[in-house]
């Protein structure tokens, strides 16, 4: 039975009280909430009772006593469902309903107004189709044979049969509920204009006004199907289903460069006419909540977006350049979630030592790296491999970037004094057993960190440093003493991250003089090596996706004793070579050896001046 059909009870009465039941087929599992448009009938507070919605629409005061009986008048004389009753009357928003649905039917609820829709799985669906069952598809992932669709009624077993025929073989469908009257209005948006890049390049090549016209002006209404709006949107769109971390629009004397930073990697995607930048530029800098009239100051800002049903948080900056302002948007993927340990590329030997590291109850684990070497996503599966109900921990981040349950994470806020090192100080009045602080900047922080670590706290954080061994002397430039790091410091991780060659398409071939040089291998038994070739499959980049590559100092009772003596960076080297420590270069090496990676990308990443 629909969620929107008129709920009729076991008597045979017409009630409102009555809950109303799909009909069973074998796909919708028995725990499957009850669907109940005006229904939406679900367990009471006090016991097993079941309330209307009008009922509870009244209850939180969305609507009065004689607002209901008008709508239940209405319904008597109609038949209608109550919710899009109450709708059309105006006593409440479509929202309001869409809100009330999900929560009785346990579906996730579709907005237009906040979404993006893929042109891809648009493409599927004609809209033909789309009204006569009611569904809307809203995205598609290819790679995991997944679709997310918006439908008036997800019990529909025609509508899904349906789909099911659209959609790739085997396609898990994710479906979220909309209210009809939304639906259709939505259906006809979607379909109404051309949302692939291409298709509004050509859009914009005929209409000259249209590419000069101010965004600034225009109405929500007018925003929604404005060509150049719906360009700013496929780009967008288009780099985070890519899995770009970075987007750049880079102003030329006579053209735009969009460029997408792609597992590390800058790559040019798109060339597009200078004339349309003054209007994408106004429209990024509005969704950014810019000044769009100041165009000689640097300007930072951030925006929030659905992209085909996963939370994105984009952080832009503006810079003034002769050509015009240059605009870079990094990618937070809000729905990201946090990658396992056994999957971020570390060694036997790595994980092993990470292990050791997190037994150990007390002491600071510390993870250095440049800027976009894959620090936070490390400590942050780490973290997840240690979180459970019995452990409080708590994070203080600039900004947070995943989010996990049963973590309180913080923003920094330095403009209002909320800073790294006053930060920490509230979070030990918290009563942690872990803490997780973004970033170690200064000597208060830095103190801070030490004193948490010393009253008995597990303390993950990050330095900027170029090997694991480069954070001892960067905490003693920062006015620690050598004593109070002894002891302190459970381990220091350096990493880097590099692109994995294509598993479909990689090229074996035998290891030059100079490459067993290099890797130091036997010459006169040179070993087998692997580059990239490029396939459908990689978009003829020979690469998919990276890998970490990592070096781990953990630090002993005999490496604490050197330290507290004021031992060199040299001295703590030697013995840790001496117990078994690998460095960044031997572990990128060994993956190069499995086919994991490239020599030729491990020298991108990792020094190998020593060995040349």
């Amino acid at each position: 039975m629909s969620i929107f059909m008129k709920p009729v009870d076991t008597e045979g009465k017409d009630t409102e009280q009555a809950v109303a039941q799909p009909a069973a087929p074998a796909a919708i599992p028995a725990s499957t909430p009850p669907a109940g448009g005006d229904a939406a009938a679900v367990p009471a507070e006090g016991g097993g009772k079941h309330k209307r919605i009008g009922d509870r629409l009244v209850e939180q005061g969305m609507i009065t006593e004689d607002q209901l009986k008008v709508a239940l008048h209405e319904k008597q004389k109609s038949g209608r469902m109550i919710g899009e009753i109450l709708v059309d009357l105006g006593f409440i928003s479509p929202e309001i309903l869409t809100g009330f649905l999900s929560e009785s039917t346990g579906f996730a609820q579709f907005d237009i107004k906040s979404t993006m829709l893929d042109p891809e799985a648009l493409e599927l669906v004609p809209k033909k189709d789309a009204l006569k069952y009611q569904v809307l598809p809203v995205a598609i992932d290819r790679e995991k044979n997944e679709a997310i669709v918006a439908m008036a009624d997800p019990y529909d077993i025609v509508a899904l049969d349906k789909l099911k025929q659209m959609l790739p073989k085997a396609c898990h469908i994710e479906t979220q509920v909309c209210p009809p009257a939304v639906m259709a209005d939505a259906i006809h948006k979607a379909y109404g204009m051309s949302t692939s890049i291409d298709a509004i390049l050509k859009e914009l090549a005929g209409d000259k006004a249209a590419a000069q016209k101010n965004v600034e002006t225009l109405t929500e209404e007018e925003a929604y199907s404005h060509p150049l709006v719906r360009l700013v949107n496929a780009l967008v769109f288009e780099a985070v289903k890519m899995g770009a971390s970075d987007l750049h629009f880079e102003p030329e004397e006579n053209f735009i460069r969009c460029r997408y930073r792609m597992d590390g990697e800058l790559i040019t995607v798109h060339t597009l006419h200078k004339e349309y930048w003054g209007g994408m530029c106004q429209r990024l800098k509005i969704m950014s909540d810019m000044n769009i009239a100041d165009k000689l100051a640097p300007q930072d800002g951030r925006f929030y977006l659905n992209i085909g049903g996963r939370e994105a948080d984009f952080r832009v900056s503006s810079l003034p350049t002769v050509h015009g302002e240059n605009i870079v948007l990094r990618v937070l993927d809000k729905s990201a979630s946090i990658v396992p340990l056994e999957k971020l590329g570390f060694s036997e030997h790595n994980m092993s030592l990470i292990k050791k590291s997190q037994s150990r109850p007390e002491g600071i684990i510390i993870v250095t790296g440049p800027t976009g070497s894959g620090k936070t996503t490390s400590l942050y599966s780490m973290l997840g491999a240690i979180n459970t109900p019995d452990v409080n921990i708590m994070t203080l981040e600039d900004p947070v970037e995943y989010s996990l349950g049963l973590i309180r994470q913080s923003n920094v806020r330095e403009g209002s004094g909320f800073t790294f090192g006053e930060g920490v100080k509230a979070l030990l009045r918290q009563d942690p057993d872990i803490i997780f602080i973004g970033e170690v900047r200064d000597k208060v922080t830095a103190e801070q960190a030490l004193k948490a670590a010393m009253t008995g706290h597990q303390v993950y954080t990050t330095l900027h440093t170029n090997d694991s061994f480069g954070a001892i002397p960067r905490l003693l430039d920062l006015g620690m003493q050598p004593g109070m790091l002894a002891g302190a410091i459970i381990s220091v991780f350096a990493q880097r991250l590099v692109r994995k060659l294509c598993p479909h398409c990689k090229e074996a071939y035998t290891a030059s003089a100079e490459e067993c040089r290099l890797i130091e291998a036997d010459a006169a038994n040179p070993p087998t090596l692997y580059r990239h070739t490029g396939c459908k499959e990689c978009n003829d980049m020979g690469f998919k996706g990276r890998t970490a590559v990592v070096e781990i100092l953990y630090m002993d009772e005999e490496l604490d004793e050197v330290l507290a003596a004021g031992g060199h960076k040299t001295e703590i080297k030697k013995l840790a070579r001496q117990k078994g420590f690998k460095s960044m270069l031997d572990d990128g090496v060994e993956k190069v050896l499995e086919g994991i990676t490239s020599l030729e990308k491990l020298m991108e990443v990792v020094n190998f001046a020593e060995r040349m």
